[in-house]
């Protein structure tokens, strides 16, 4: 694998999106070669001694890592920013009370997670969905998102899922992204750096953790913030943020924030979340086709992440 795809897949990976994976520069990729270096947050290709075992240092000083709970749910409100993000940089409060309302559009979606689910077909374990309503992800060059979508991560395999009310009409119901991109671990935020500065924001009530990528295009982000103050019995600290860079070249998404409300400590139940891939997928789901989408719907534009520069680890 080349340096520039390498640089491209970490961020990919990264997103905790493991159906953002499943793309090359030709078109999908073939699922005998959709393994790919995630930094050891959806697996474990890529990391050795020679990097840290993708585990990111940690200075004295810096506070204990936050782990998710075995199992929860939560609502989450999405931001994405056109304007003004470079002076206003995440974790944004709900709303964003560093950017005005004609900065970001708002658009919703609920989040599924359970460390213990088992499937069926025994392949590895956990589960975790990601459904995004009547606004799909805008990390793909896509002109056009206004349509409901979920990805959803069974054991080691990974899914994306459309819906027939407002499904694009080049968009299979169901497409599989990788055969091995299992759902991020209860303890995934020791993959990434501490943010003292990002820490700060919102009144220093936050645990930000960032990776800050350079590339061509401009910086590339990817972080997660948790509340410093622990609730809960027993107490844990409850995510306050997911923000990310998303696709700036068609779908106008230089920053994008999930910010978490309702996060609960519950079980999801199978039939109205993991059973979906069962119900829509074909025995052997066609590869995604996002980064790299039918003209109609990319206007001819592909994405643009190559020549991505790695942190040090």
């Amino acid at each position: 694998m080349n340096l520039s795809l390498l640089n491209r897949l970490l961020l990919l990976g990264l997103l905790f999106c493991p159906w953002a994976l499943a793309q090359a520069d030709s078109g999908a990729v073939p699922l005998s070669r959709a393994v790919y270096f995630t930094s050891g947050v959806h697996n474990n290709a890529g990391c050795n001694a020679s990097n840290g075992n993708c585990i990111a240092k940690r200075a004295d000083s810096d506070p204990s890592d936050p782990f998710f709970p075995a199992y929860w749910t939560s609502e989450w409100t999405m931001y994405r920013v056109m304007r003004n993000y470079q002076r206003n940089p995440p974790p944004y409060s709900d709303p964003p009370s560093t950017l005005s309302p004609s900065d970001y559009t708002v658009s919703r979606g609920t989040s599924y997670y359970d460390s213990t689910y088992i499937p069926a077909d025994g392949d590895g374990f956990g589960a975790m969905m990601e459904h995004y309503e009547k606004y799909c992800l805008p990390i793909f060059p896509i002109k056009d998102n206004n349509y409901t979508c979920s990805f959803v991560s069974l054991g080691n395999k990974a899914y994306f899922l459309t819906y027939p009310q407002d499904r694009p009409k080049d968009m299979p119901a169901c497409c599989m992204f990788s055969p091995m991109n299992h759902p991020p671990r209860q303890d995934f935020v020791k993959h990434l750096p501490y943010s003292p500065a990002r820490s700060q924001h919102l009144g220093g009530s936050v645990q930000a953790y960032a990776l800050d990528l350079a590339s061509p295009q401009g910086p590339i982000l990817f972080g997660f913030a948790f509340y410093k103050t622990a609730s809960g019995q027993p107490p844990f600290r409850p995510p306050q943020s997911f923000y990310f860079s998303g696709d700036a070249s068609i779908a106008n998404a230089p920053i994008v924030s999930q910010n978490y409300r309702g996060f609960r400590r519950v079980q999801p139940d199978p039939r109205q979340t993991w059973a979906q891939v069962a119900a829509m997928c074909p025995s052997n789901p066609p590869p995604c086709q996002l980064f790299n989408p039918p003209t109609p719907q990319s206007n001819g534009r592909k994405a643009q992440w190559d020549q991505l520069t790695l942190p040090k680890p």
